[in-house]
């Protein structure tokens, strides 16, 4: 899809929680819409979320580091916060992280005239208030998708689920004895949920580093320096 040119001149309704569209519809009025407008197009329905809390925005920066600590180790990954994603005709979403494979590697997003258009391998939800939302229709919306892990960091209460695709349908991915989370797509992505919820930096990047320092993880960063 190329980015929306609109004229000027012509004056574009503007966008409405729970507005049914199609998301070329969807884009050329969010385009349009006052500068920090933040809007999502879930199956369908427009949706604007809250303003953003204290406690939101420190887990979010929590799982940037987490995720550029990985990328920093993982050459040729792409990785973003709250970009602009295009998963169908039905829905265009902004979710608070994401990973991606380079195509090369496998990777099925793009970037098209500015805006990724595809699903993103690894999607991460911060949830606060919009915990029904992200396990619900959000959560929906990825599974048709293709995405292929979903990672939902609920705040009240604290917890983390981790969602792997089965057969087009999304399963829990339980911890090790260990207590860590090890991504299936990404070899090395290993999280300490519990460190995570409790904002441990050290503890998070300790789990981290054992991941990239597992075989697993240095093979695949030589099959990606190696162009795939």
């Amino acid at each position: 899809m190329s980015t929306t040119r609109r004229d000027p001149r012509r004056t574009l309704p503007p966008l409405v929680p729970g507005q049914r569209l199609d998301q070329p519809t969807f884009h050329e009025r969010y385009e349009a819409m006052p500068p920090g407008t933040r809007a999502e197009l879930v199956g369908g329905v427009v949706h604007m979320p809250s303003p953003v809390f204290d406690d939101h925005a420190e887990a979010d920066h929590a799982v940037t580091f987490w995720l550029v600590s990985y990328k920093r180790a993982t050459p040729g990954l792409r990785s973003g916060g709250n970009a602009s994603t295009i998963l169908g005709p039905d829905a265009e979403v902004q979710p608070d992280s994401q990973l991606r494979l380079p195509a090369e590697a496998g990777g099925r997003a793009r970037v098209d005239g500015g805006y990724i258009a595809g699903p993103p391998e690894l999607v991460v939800e911060v949830s606060g208030s919009s915990r029904p939302y992200d396990l619900g229709k959000k959560k929906d919306a990825y599974e048709r998708a293709g995405v292929p892990e979903y990672v939902v960091v609920g705040l009240d209460p604290p917890a983390v689920r981790w969602f792997a695709l089965r057969g087009g349908t999304y399963a829990d991915l339980p911890p090790g004895a260990d207590g860590l989370i090890r991504s299936e797509v990404f070899p090395g992505l290993w999280l300490d949920p519990e460190a995570l919820l409790a904002g441990d930096l050290d503890r998070l990047l300790g789990a981290l580093d054992l991941g990239l320092a597992s075989p697993e993880h240095l093979a695949f960063a030589d099959r990606l320096r190696a162009g795939g």
